[in-house]
């Protein structure tokens, strides 16, 4: 029988420890066979110590490749010319990059098949590969979902928004909203109108978590109409103190908002949703944004500070980049840093908790939160400003079982006596509430 090396032959006297560096190499292109008991020029010699070598073979597919390759990798024994031959049958990998586990993901470990023999590829082809293998892992897309059917009305109205129109024929397999199975995925009950995940934001009476004056969820609805509900929130909350004793007048916000956002939408599209949703915690003193499932697999803490983009929700975060909420590019994290410094960072194996100090000199002077010095429905005004800042007088008006001309009287004083100050036009703007 003769048998010649080729891109998907190799041919091995015997049995040694570089057979992982083959496998991988021909998982990483087309596939292929290594004949072990053949000499390179053909001549079947046997191979020896049968039983040792498909003991380390077995042990190279399921311990020492990643991703496993158990599926991939099958070991046979054949007769050629009356000897016995081991030969490897090696398929082309499922993921777009496998490499040796001891080595990781470098030029060492992600060999690939090109001709006859193997070569370690390049730091480009590996970060290639990489960026696909986290998209056909994300397990927003893989994983599916309960509702069998699901709304997009509100995905729809931001994509016309940015000026693409999104097909009603096509959108959910573009947008990857449905499995291999054609089931929607968890990322589909994400952005559809109605869903059983929440954007919580919290708001404790103090420097702990022993006492809880107000908690809002905006959730249960698209994550791009909750994220946008949140942020108001945060804006709302964003008290400032004015100096106008120089000229010109100098504004001190409580804290960044630029910060704030980077730092949520960092927690929306990093976060493991398989583990629980993302939080946000408002004390006297600080916000905590809460995001769960620590960094993504192979992004370093050097990395992530120096700002590379790994996304674990790679499809998500294409969304949220397409309709401009985040540019992509991960400059979120380096900000916060410049701001704040790396100390606003607790890295850990399940979550990363991010903290943005306030403004002491803002924090001494403004009362946060909602003051005592109102009457009950004042107070519910200002409640409900605070929870949803684009509340019109008609909308408060069903809040506090008012007409709406007494509403407009309510808030005409509580401008007057600096409670409230309106931001933006009658029909776009948002209210502030500032003490």
């Amino acid at each position: 029988m003769d048998i010649i090396e080729s891109n998907k032959i190799e041919l091995k006297s015997k049995y040694t420890d570089q057979l992982i560096r083959e496998i991988v190499a021909f998982i990483n292109a087309e596939g292929g066979k290594v004949y072990i008991g053949i000499e390179d020029n053909g001549n079947v010699v046997g191979a020896t110590n049968i039983d040792e070598a498909l003991r380390n073979i077995a042990d190279i597919i399921t311990t020492q490749i990643e991703p496993n390759a158990i599926d991939i990798v099958t070991p046979e024994i054949q007769v050629m010319d009356g000897k016995p031959v081991i030969v490897v049958n090696i398929k082309k990998g499922i993921a777009p990059i496998y490499c040796i586990k001891r080595y990781g993901f470098s030029s060492v470990g992600c060999p690939i098949r090109i001709g006859s023999s193997c070569r370690e590829m390049s730091e480009a082809q590996i970060n290639e590969r990489y960026k696909q293998r986290f998209f056909d892992e994300d397990l927003l897309i893989s994983s599916p979902t309960n509702p069998p059917t699901l709304s997009f009305t509100t995905l729809k109205n931001y994509y016309l928004e940015q000026g693409y129109k999104l097909n009603d024929d096509t959108f959910e397999s573009n947008l990857k909203l449905i499995n291999s199975n054609g089931k929607y995925n968890v990322m589909a009950e994400l952005l559809s109108d109605n869903n059983r995940f929440s954007l919580i934001f919290v708001k404790f009476a103090g420097l702990n978590k022993a006492s809880i004056s107000q908690r809002s969820d905006y959730g249960n609805k698209s994550i791009l109409f909750g994220y946008s509900q949140l942020m108001n929130r945060i804006q709302a909350e964003n008290i400032c103190k004015t100096d106008t004793s120089v000229r010109p007048r100098i504004d001190t916000y409580l804290y960044d908002y630029n910060c704030v956002n980077e730092a949520i939408v960092n927690a929306i599209v990093h976060n493991d949703w398989s583990i629980t949703e993302p939080q946000i915690s408002f004390y006297n003193n600080r916000i905590e944004i809460l995001s769960h499932g620590g960094l993504p697999y192979g992004l370093t803490e050097e990395q992530f500070y120096m700002g590379f983009s790994k996304p674990r929700n790679v499809q998500l975060m294409k969304i949220f980049s397409l309709l401009n909420i985040v540019d992509h590019t991960g400059h979120g994290i380096p900000i916060i840093i410049n701001k704040y410094g790396k100390e606003a960072f607790d890295i850990r194996d399940n979550y990363i908790m991010v903290t943005i100090p306030f403004e002491k000199d803002v924090v001494a002077t403004m009362n946060v939160g909602v003051s005592v010095d109102v009457n009950e429905i004042e107070k519910i005004i200002l409640e409900g400003l605070l929870k949803d800042p684009t509340l019109n007088a008609y909308k408060l008006s069903l809040l506090i079982d008012k007409s709406k001309r007494t509403v407009e009287r309510y808030l005409k004083s509580l401008q007057e006596r600096g409670y409230i100050t309106r931001k933006g036009a009658d029909k776009n703007g948002y209210w502030r509430v500032l003490k």
